[in-house]
């Protein structure tokens, strides 16, 4: 568990008991705010592989570690027995985050050994979320990095860092220059909000493109391969940080880029 002060504030879980369909890997759920409301979701009707907050691809190699059908570049997405697992090689925890070292691993090879590291500290009109993760081929051989997008499914670069959000009532998504799904998504704004309600989420990453749905679901992410995959020589790495201010109430324009800036 992590904590601010009293708060139970996320709640990280190994996935070790998922199937192989829901793309098994540790992820963080419940993440809530300092008053208790959650605002993460995990294994949902409508993509039940997403879970709460996490890292995981769609194409390492042609293997499955986001779960769910994989998209096929000509026939869409299908049902293939090509999922992998990431499964945690070591643990290091304290109230304020973990350092964990994971294998993503198929059942004859560890395609790529991660890094992850996470923490958590306070922050004006809430609490904020670090997390950086390290990426490193594992294997003798040269390690493509893909996604839908990379298949042959414009916009749908998916796959890194994700967020899935528990249902929402009133959403409002904007970056500094951007207003509402269309707008954001493929973006590569500094910071991007997500706001419903009484509680503010505001993500500042690295230049991926955000991936963000509204209407189709609640989710916000970043594109690791948006259009082309990414080639990762043997034990070459690659690391993306992600920045999450985490507030009750919520916050306007001005009062998300002031905490983006800081």
């Amino acid at each position: 568990m992590i904590r601010i002060g009293d708060a139970v504030v996320a709640e990280r879980r190994s996935g070790a008991e998922l199937p192989a369909r829901l793309g098994p890997r540790p992820h963080l759920h419940p993440i809530r705010t300092l008053a208790g409301r959650v605002v993460t979701d995990t294994c949902p009707d409508d993509h039940p592989w997403h879970l709460g907050f996490s890292v995981a691809l769609q194409d390492v190699e042609g293997w499955n570690f986001w779960g769910g059908p994989t998209y096929v570049r000509d026939a869409g997405y299908v049902d293939l027995d090509d999922r992998g697992r990431i499964e945690t090689t070591a643990l290091t925890s304290s109230d304020a985050g973990f350092d964990e070292s994971l294998s993503w691993c198929t059942p004859a090879e560890t395609l790529l050994r991660e890094s992850r590291r996470v923490r958590a500290r306070p922050a004006a009109r809430g609490w904020q979320l670090d997390v950086t993760t390290t990426l490193t081929n594992a294997t003798t051989s040269p390690v493509a990095l893909g996604s839908p997008a990379t298949n042959g499914r414009t916009g749908a670069g998916y796959g890194g860092l994700f967020w899935r959000l528990p249902p929402a009532v009133a959403p409002r998504v904007f970056t500094a220059q951007a207003e509402g799904e269309q707008a954001a998504h493929g973006s590569t704004s500094p910071w991007l909000a997500w706001t419903d309600r009484d509680l503010t989420l505001v993500f500042a990453g690295d230049d991926d493109p955000w991936f963000v749905r509204v209407d189709d679901y609640p989710g916000v992410g970043l594109q690791l391969a948006p259009a082309n995959p990414i080639r990762l020589d043997p034990a070459e790495s690659l690391t993306r940080n992600l920045r999450v201010l985490i507030a009750d109430g919520a916050l306007d324009l001005p009062e998300a880029e002031t905490w983006a800036k800081s």
